[in-house]
């Protein structure tokens, strides 16, 4: 499968993962409300996301200039490479 070019389906997709993630936390929420756990869940995300954008932005901007990653699986093997 290609590179997705089209603007519109690009926000789509944006849309739709923050939709999904929406969506499963409630559930999760929803599931087993307590206050430790919608912390632990807020969390659980926002060290997720730190971990992408180390994992992408970090390592190439700081890290390693000339590496380009193309999803995490890269960035694995990237990691394995390198020792």
């Amino acid at each position: 499968m290609g590179d997705l070019k089209n603007k519109q389906l690009i926000y789509l997709k944006g849309f739709l993962f923050l939709f999904g993630g929406i969506v499963a936390s409630l559930i999760i929420l929803m599931e087993c409300f307590t206050w430790k756990v919608a912390a632990m869940l807020a969390i659980a995300v926002w060290c997720f996301a730190r971990a992408y954008y180390f994992a992408f932005y970090v390592i190439e901007h700081y890290v390693d200039s000339d590496y380009k990653f193309a999803g995490l699986w890269s960035f694995v093997q990237y990691l394995f490479r390198k020792k």
